[in-house]
């Protein structure tokens, strides 16, 4: 045990120790140029953003292997290589798409909990604390997924970091845009000082005017959701019932040069329309 008059008894508060709680496991450089690097910049804002903990370089291993496992039962069953092709990038898609659904939940669950936590701090604020002091109490009370960063905000400030900086990347790391206003406030607040309690009270209804709003946006664009979604599995299903009903189906298909045309430009149309519409409704989706 140390003694109380040991020199690591008491460590100082640097700011530069915060950097130690960053995970630095990416494939992005931080060039942030070509299509390459974007590509890795989302999956990395995708693996920190879902709270999913594991490195992205062991999430790909799991698409790799889900793609092998899938490519490898359909080249055993069907012995075609059009059907091998499609369920090999169906298993190489699987693990994104469920990383995208536990991301999109948790990002749900965050913007659920924003005006209970802001709420809390103005409470906080009012029992005489500081919002140094606040901060630290309410990650210490919020259940996760929000307390989980608001607990990294915390042990960040433990190492030095004033609340502007401990709280800057929130909406970086959650994905939650209505959590860059909530920092913006706490910086204005710590720069320009003024009244916390009010300024809590103000965050907490604009936070709450914000989820009025993004609510009735999502379920005035529901039915062009799903609209969009059956858009793009109609192909799919089709091809399936046609495999299983002529297993010569893809062979007879390709064997001619206006079938391959036909099928890949297909397959062109529906990738390129896919990603138009996966942009347009990502708009009006975005927490």
């Amino acid at each position: 045990m140390i003694a109380p008059h040991h020199p690591l008894s008491s460590l100082e508060r640097r700011p530069e120790f915060a950097g130690l709680l960053r995970e630095n496991q990416q494939f992005a450089t931080g060039s942030g140029k070509g299509i390459g690097e974007s590509i890795n910049g989302w999956f990395d804002r995708l693996m920190l953003q879902s709270g999913i903990h594991t490195s992205p370089m062991l999430w790909l291993g799991f698409c790799l292997l889900s793609a092998l496992t899938f490519g490898g039962m359909s080249l055993v069953l069907l012995e075609n290589p059009v059907p091998v092709m499609f369920l090999s990038a169906f298993g190489l898609l699987l693990p994104v798409g469920i990383a995208i659904v536990l991301r999109t939940r948790r990002q749900s669950a965050i913007v659920t909990q924003l005006p209970g936590m802001t709420d809390e701090l103005a409470r906080s604020a009012r029992a005489g604390r500081n919002l140094e002091q606040s901060l630290m109490l309410v990650a210490g009370d919020t259940p996760a997924p929000l307390g989980n960063e608001l607990k990294i905000s915390a042990r960040r400030m433990e190492m030095g970091l004033d609340v502007a900086s401990s709280v800057r990347d929130l909406a970086d790391r959650t994905g939650v845009s209505t959590l860059t206003m909530f920092s913006s406030a706490l910086a204005l607040h710590q720069d320009t000082g003024g009244d916390l309690i009010v300024v809590l009270e103000r965050l907490g209804a604009s936070v709450r005017d914000r989820q009025h709003f993004i609510a009735r946006q999502q379920a005035a664009t529901v039915s062009s959701r799903w609209a969009a979604l059956m858009m793009i599995s109609i192909p799919f299903i089709v091809l399936t019932i046609y495999s299983a009903w002529y297993p010569s189906y893809f062979e007879t298909l390709t064997s001619s040069k206006a079938g391959q045309i036909s099928f890949w430009g297909g397959v062109t149309g529906l990738l390129t329309g896919s990603l138009i519409v996966q942009r347009i409704l990502g708009r009006t989706t975005r927490f």
